[in-house]
């Protein structure tokens, strides 16, 4: 080898070494998601990148409505080019949650979350993507509406997996040793004989019962007055939401004191215009600029599901065993019919919640049919 070839595979290795510091430097700067990262090095082979791609885009399109919490459980199988959307509809002052648990540690998941916009240019706009080395995301929903979460697995993935998908509230539950049964008037009931609406919830205790700080804020004002009666007002952060406790029996807590998620503000009672109703708190949420807001989603207690113990084997393709079938948006009897499978029509079967496949037709359509109307194909 002479020296003029010795020099050029230096000057090419160190180019591309330089390359490779180059992506590390600015993938540190810009903190790319796990699906941008693999997608990356996916589009060198263009016969598995664009199946791929197409996949997710056919996903983002999908039907199927996802009422939380939920399960689905199933295989990913290699080469398939699948993925999976599910739609949602998500209120503001909850956490949305997307876990994936799979069998193998070495096969890659992506979660994408989207919400609905009236762009027709841009429907769906990227809220959040699962990052390197994860396998889950959290949002925190400041708007209400619709929203939908794309699942897509690497193109040489082949492991079970379970899907979870479920809220948390944002906040703590105002009353102590109390849950989401003690709230026993809502939200935009009727007040005055519907000369105004209610606008917060009221959550029922015996007298003296702890109210709790929701989250970390500072007491902006304390008091006896108006309708509301002996109350709290705390507010979760400079610029944050406004929160408001009334009727209290008593109070402790000071103005302009900081408080931690859990310190008691005061005790449950019936002062102001409630002294002839049982005790209980009224608990009311304020936004800068935009007034009274539900509180529901925000202390509406919630738990991630658990999936079955009972791994089940699913195949990855399935036929339908009788004349018609119903396909549903959801995964249950009396959710919309999607369209109709007929016998022997062949699905590909993309998992299984609470007794029903998720299934992709043949005319790449995602949809819900139940179990007993689908034969395993053998792979």
């Amino acid at each position: 080898m002479n020296y003029k070839n010795i020099v050029a595979i230096i000057i090419l290795t160190l180019f591309f070494s330089g390359c490779k510091e180059i992506t590390k430097a600015t993938d540190f700067i810009t903190n790319p998601s796990a699906r941008e990262v693999y997608a990356r090095e996916l589009a060198k082979d263009s016969s598995l990148f664009k199946p791929w791609k197409k996949a997710f885009a056919q996903a983002k399109t999908d039907s199927p409505q996802t009422k939380l919490p939920y399960v689905e459980s199933g295989q990913f199988w290699n080469k398939s080019f699948t993925a999976s959307g599910y739609n949602l509809h998500l209120q503001q002052g909850e956490r949305f949650h997307a876990k994936i648990r799979t069998d193998s540690l070495n096969n890659q998941v992506f979660l994408a979350l989207f919400q609905a916009t009236k762009d027709s240019l841009n429907p769906l706009k990227l809220e959040v993507e699962n990052l390197p080395q994860e396998s889950a995301i959290a949002f925190t929903v400041k708007e209400t509406g619709d929203y939908k979460i794309v699942v897509q697995q690497e193109v040489h993935a082949n492991t079970r997996f379970d899907l979870l998908l479920y809220r948390t509230p944002l906040y703590n539950f105002p009353v102590a040793k109390k849950g989401n049964a003690a709230i026993q008037s809502f939200w935009g009931a009727n007040r005055d004989g519907g000369k105004r609406s209610h606008e917060g919830l009221d959550i029922f205790a015996d007298r003296g019962t702890p109210a709790l700080a929701v989250c970390d804020g500072r007491i902006t004002s304390t008091g006896n007055r108006g309708l509301g009666g002996k109350q709290v007002w705390l507010r979760s952060g400079i610029f944050g939401n406004a929160l408001y406790y009334a009727h209290l029996d008593s109070i402790i807590a000071t103005t302009g004191q900081r408080v931690k998620t859990g310190d008691t503000l005061g005790f449950v009672g019936n002062t102001g215009n409630a002294r002839t109703t049982p005790t209980h708190l009224h608990f009311g949420i304020y936004q800068r600029g935009h007034g009274a807001v539900n509180p529901l989603p925000y202390i509406f207690e919630a738990k991630a599901p658990i999936p079955s113990k009972d791994r089940i084997d699913i195949a990855q393709f399935g036929t339908v065993t009788s004349a018609i079938a119903n396909l549903r948006v959801s995964a249950f009897a009396k959710a919309e019919k999607l369209g109709q499978g007929k016998r022997d029509d062949t699905l590909q079967i993309l998992g299984k919640s609470t007794g029903w496949y998720h299934v992709r037709t043949a005319e790449d359509s995602s949809a819900y049919i139940h179990q007993s109307l689908v034969k395993y194909l053998g792979n």
